[in-house]
């Protein structure tokens, strides 16, 4: 009788001992839970501006405007050192592409716009432009274009602060005219792009011995003795001859 109890016990300890492995095996072989994977991060966030470029002269008109934001370490231009290459471009034949294309290969660019054309006499454009909300903090705003009946002049606005402005927002500057410090102020027919002239835009013979950009002198005309100028009297201008009217709109 003993023996059989002895014999019962250990073929349930058995069984029992069975059940435990199965139950470990199990366990083991039960797939790891996977977590879903984390959502992509939401786009960066932009803002927007509209800057109003007005002309305010009586007979020079503005070549397509050059609109760039970026931080500090990039300039359009610095008073008594030499025109880039693209704004010589654009201070003797108008053409803005140059300009944005070397500001758009600088790192501390954060955005460029064009104007879509000329603007007139009393005239106006509104360009709108975006840039990345982290970058507004330091975004400084250059607007330049040239004055087209000259030989080398441009104006604008050089490195307006955008930091503080909120949405509805607006703050308008006024600019001055500067000579490029590239060509001659000849004001023969054949070195001006404009209307008064008709003549070759850019010349990458730098023939102005200052090379370095300065206020602009302002031009001479026949009126005043230069028989040979293309120019007259309504192509005088006095400063400022830019208005910009900036505007965050988003």
């Amino acid at each position: 009788m003993m023996k059989n109890l002895q014999t019962h016990k250990h073929a349930a300890l058995g069984i029992l001992g069975a059940l435990l492995l199965s139950a470990c095996s199990n366990s083991d072989s039960v797939s790891p839970v996977v977590e879903p994977p984390a959502p992509p991060p939401p786009p960066p966030t932009t803002v927007a501006f509209q800057a109003t470029v007005s002309d305010l002269t009586n007979g020079q008109p503005f070549s397509p405007t050059a609109i760039i934001v970026h931080q500090t370490g990039y300039s359009v231009f610095t008073i008594g050192a030499p025109a880039t290459v693209g704004l010589e471009n654009l201070a003797e034949g108008g053409a803005n592409n140059n300009l944005i294309a070397e500001a758009n290969l600088d790192a501390n660019v954060f955005a460029t716009a064009s104007g879509v054309g000329p603007i007139p006499p009393g005239g106006n454009e509104a360009i709108s432009f975006a840039f990345f909300e982290s970058d507004l903090a330091n975004a400084l705003l250059s607007v330049s274009t040239m004055l087209v009946n000259t030989n080398d002049a441009i104006t604008g606005v050089n490195g307006v602060s955008l930091a503080d402005m909120a949405i509805g927002d607006i703050v308008t500057m006024r600019g001055v005219a500067y000579d490029a410090g590239t060509e001659a102020n000849t004001e023969l027919a054949g070195h001006i792009p404009g209307p008064a002239g008709g003549g070759e835009g850019f010349n990458a013979d730098r023939d102005d011995r200052m090379d370095a950009v300065t206020m602009h002198p302002g031009v001479v005309t026949t009126e005043d003795g230069l028989v040979t100028s293309a120019l007259n009297g309504q192509h005088k201008f006095d400063n400022p001859v830019i208005q910009v009217r900036i505007e965050r709109t988003e």
